[in-house]
């Protein structure tokens, strides 16, 4: 693919993207809200049948009470009266009571007249549901509701049925009634149907609103983009110049602390092992000769763990160049010491730190301004020639400010400003870590010496922690 159409497609899949992410989430929350509505539709229906079925089944006690509450347990012609009282009790073609006892047995079924003196108690429905069990264990627990599915009178098919089940614990009989829920089913399955329509409709219609706009927005970036191409590949190319310039330098200049330093002072502490070896496997003869013998061998050991202390402190020194612990653990402002410190300890040049405000920047800009203050450093200790640094942290209406002053013999800026342009680093990185937030780097150099100012915006702060309101 030419890069005219690479440009072309990352203008429009974002754009494209985006219109469909949006309608998808108007999609999906108009999805949501309308099945809400219908759930709440289908809850008070069901609801409602619920009461009826109480209703009914208050009913169906009622009219049973008077013979029930009059009979014993073994009362036969009782049980035969209310058998003929819930038989005659029936609402509609596919509304009627149904009597089992607690083992399982049929006792009324006005509807399948071939149940009545048959154990049902295994009986299942197309779900595996054992309908008459479970039915049973509701009216034992007191009274309840069970769904099931059951023949339907009317239909003659199988349908969704909810039933309420009472024991009449005397005679050890369950009574029950139930409506059939397909009714429920269909105005469901119709609000669900209208639904999809209307989520339909509104695609259609964002999709006819979108299409056009992306058609708009889509001709406008690309004009836009084909004009800034060239300039953005011409700043990505010394962007990527600057980055491999930047690591070469730093390994160049690891290579040489390695070497100079630490690789010195291993090779120093070879030599003196070395050396401390060969003594003793050549002891001296006499008990003086022994001693000094004995001397020589502590003394090349000594030199050696000299040599060996001065190389921890060249690795933790560069640890500490690449990565300061302080600044992770206790903050900027200590960060800012120690460099100070270890500045003053290795250049003989007086250092002065003044912190005024804690710090209260994220932990990216702090990173930015310890390197900041690295750099200027680095640049006073090969360029300036100065005996006195000031180091100042203050911050400005909630603005945090960093000025590194010396009195060295200054530089032209101009000067300077083209040499960043041809390859420079350090004034540009400089400058490029404060653009990252927002901020501002100003110089000012003269033959008494530099002031570099670096101001960050309120953006680069922490974000406040909320305050406890009191009680």
């Amino acid at each position: 693919m030419q890069l005219r159409y690479q440009i072309i497609a990352l203008a429009i899949v974002p754009l494209v993207v985006a219109i469909f992410t949006i309608t998808a989430f108007i999609t999906w929350q108009s999805t949501t809200l309308a099945q809400s509505s219908i759930d709440a539709f289908e809850r008070n229906m069901l609801k409602a049948k619920e009461t009826e079925l109480l209703n009914l089944t208050n009913l169906a006690l009622s009219a049973i009470r008077q013979v029930y509450d009059q009979a014993d347990a073994d009362d036969e012609a009782a049980k035969e009266k209310v058998r003929s009282i819930l038989t005659g009790l029936d609402y509609g073609e596919d509304g009627y009571f149904f009597v089992y006892d607690y083992d399982g047995n049929n006792v009324v079924h006005p509807r399948q007249t071939f149940r009545p003196g048959h154990n049902w108690l295994s009986l299942m429905d197309p779900d595996g549901d054992k309908v008459i069990a479970n039915l049973i264990t509701r009216a034992r627990e007191g009274g309840g509701l069970h769904r099931y599915k059951w023949e339907k009178p009317s239909t003659g098919g199988m349908a969704e049925k909810l039933s309420f089940a009472v024991g009449l614990d005397k005679w050890h009989w369950m009574i029950g009634t139930g409506v059939y829920l397909d009714d429920v089913v269909g105005q469901t399955a119709a609000a669900n149907a209208d639904m999809r329509e209307n989520i339909r409709r509104t695609f259609t219609t964002v999709a006819s609103i979108a299409v056009p706009a992306v058609l708009v927005v889509f001709a406008t970036c690309i004009l836009i983009t084909l004009r800034e191409r060239h300039l953005a590949d011409l700043k990505l190319a010394a962007l990527t110049k600057r980055v491999i310039h930047a690591q070469e330098e730093e390994r160049a200049r690891l290579a040489r602390e390695l070497h100079d330093g630490i690789s010195q002072s291993l090779i120093g502490v070879r030599y003196s092992i070395d050396l401390a070896a060969r003594k003793a496997q050549s002891p001296g003869t006499q008990s003086d000769d022994g001693d000094r013998h004995a001397e020589d061998i502590a003394a090349a050991i000594e030199r050696g763990a000299d040599a060996l202390t001065g190389a921890i402190k060249e690795v933790r020194r560069l640890s500490h160049e690449l990565r300061p612990r302080l600044l992770d653990d206790l903050g900027l402002t200590p960060a800012l010491k120690s460099l100070a410190d270890n500045f003053a300890e290795r250049t003989g040049v007086h250092v002065l730190v003044e912190a005024e405000v804690e710090d209260m920047l994220q932990p990216e800009a702090s990173t930015a301004v310890y390197r900041i203050a690295q750099e200027a450093l680095t640049n006073v200790e090969r360029h300036a020639g100065a005996s006195e640094v000031t180091i100042r942290l203050w911050s400005e209406r909630g603005r945090m400010r960093l000025t590194i002053a010396d009195n060295g013999r200054g530089f032209d800026q101009a000067a300077s400003r083209q040499n960043a342009s041809s390859g420079g680093l350090g004034l540009r990185n400089m400058q490029e870590r404060m653009a990252h937030f927002g901020g501002l780097l100003l110089i000012r150099s003269s033959e008494n010496g530099t002031t570099l100012t670096a101001m960050l915006p309120k953006s680069a702060n922490r974000p406040l922690r909320p305050t406890r309101e009191a009680a």
